[in-house]
């Protein structure tokens, strides 16, 4: 068995391509051309150099010695957060720029939500000299204002969506439209593992730059290449695939995803679509999507802005079906506890969305012996999250310190 893509677009059940006649030319180019790019030498020789000299990878993997000894395992921190850009949206922002300069494309778009893939989409923009349009939540704008004035100096156009929840999933349905106007000379870059095939599988081929370095990293400092768990926080799911896509098949590796809980998967506050979902179609795919029985999208709710979605990438939607990934929800009180653990036992502050999956470590710590290697992968950098996190303080000191 894999639980890789099939050839028709799909993971098992999960995926597809949903979409309306004014898209079919343009999915039907990019899926006739994108592999061929993206595995032409001439392409992994670009990438890999950018990688490498703009983003600054590899980046490094910590072992994270006061967290082992507190959870009982090896704890080792994929530190994307000291991507360029301070996350791992950077990785798929380049590829996919540089796969649409070689089809010729003339202008960029892309959605966003706590602002980092529109930040990694604009810096890409303006490295590569592209006009860019970034359609973010009104919602968002206001609670990731720092990441808003990113995008404007580094050159692009925000676009804040007033529309339902104001958030992620209404910004991917106004680039939708965007797109579907005038696909002919426009790319849009998604930014996770959500969409119309071959987005997912796209996204998370791109991402894989972040497995492949788990596995000569860990290879290194442990004498083998593969740990017992991995984990991750999901929303789309774009870090998350990245972190398990050399992985997916191995079975010696245990897989633990950390949706957004919010208030409580039961309190009508929540993004936990894995858990409470049922199979839809939202933005091109067959997924597992909050959803009333009529089929009407039920807005989700985190206090993170990247996982304020009311669905999952069908690769992850397939893990959790299978039972191939645990999945757990981290609720919003969970996530900020655990960000303070991380800034004051290790020195540093996370994403909100990267705390999600640091909130999983008291729930899964049973699992695991003193000699358990584990891969945790930390997103992004907190910078974003600030004003949040000092909000919690004043309001809980005695839980943040």
């Amino acid at each position: 068995m894999t639980y890789q893509i099939d050839e028709n677009g799909f993971y098992g059940q999960f995926g597809g391509a949903f979409i309306p006649d004014s898209l079919c030319p343009a999915i039907k180019e990019l899926t006739e051309k994108y592999l061929h790019i993206i595995e032409s030498e001439e392409f992994k020789q670009e990438y890999h150099q950018l990688l490498r000299d703009y983003v600054g990878r590899p980046s490094p993997l910590y072992y994270a010695s006061r967290l082992s000894e507190k959870y009982g395992c090896k704890l080792y921190l994929k530190r994307e957060d000291l991507n360029h850009t301070g996350a791992h949206k950077i990785n798929n922002a380049l590829g996919q720029i540089l796969l649409a300069k070689k089809m010729g494309k003339k202008q960029i778009i892309a959605e966003t939500g706590a602002g980092q893939h529109g930040v990694a989409t604009a810096t890409a923009c303006a490295l590569m000299n592209m006009p860019c349009t970034i359609y973010q939540g009104a919602l968002d704008v206001q609670r990731q204002r720092v990441n808003v004035e990113r995008m404007k100096m580094l050159g692009a156009t925000v676009v804040p969506v007033t529309r339902g929840s104001q958030t992620l999933k209404d910004a991917t349905d106004e680039a939708f439209q965007a797109w579907c106007s005038n696909s002919e000379e426009t790319f849009y870059i998604i930014g996770s593992t959500v969409g119309p095939h071959p987005y997912p599988d796209m996204v998370a081929r791109l991402q894989s730059v972040i497995s492949e370095e788990i596995k000569w990293q860990l290879e290194e400092k442990i004498g083998r290449d593969y740990p017992d768990y991995l984990i991750a926080c999901v929303g789309g799911g774009s870090n998350a695939a990245g972190t398990i896509y050399h992985y997916i098949d191995d079975e010696r590796v245990n897989i633990i995803l950390g949706e957004a809980g919010g208030l409580g998967i039961d309190s009508g506050k929540t993004a936990a679509s894995m858990q409470i979902g049922t199979i839809g179609v939202l933005h091109g795919s067959r997924i597992k999507l909050m959803q009333t029985k009529e089929g009407e999208i039920i807005e989700p709710y985190s206090i993170s802005a990247g996982l304020d979605y009311p669905g999952t990438g069908p690769i992850h939607c397939n893990l959790h079906e299978k039972g191939r990934a645990q999945v757990f929800a981290a609720n919003d009180d969970e996530a900020l506890k655990a960000a303070f653990e991380l800034t004051r036992m290790e020195g540093i502050i996370p994403a909100l969305e990267s705390a999600h999956a640091l909130a999983l470590l008291p729930k899964v710590k049973d699992q695991f012996t003193k000699d358990t290697v584990v891969v945790l992968t930390v997103s992004g950098r907190g910078d974003k999250d600030l004003n949040t996190y000092l909000q919690y303080h004043e309001e809980h000191p005695e839980a943040a310190f």
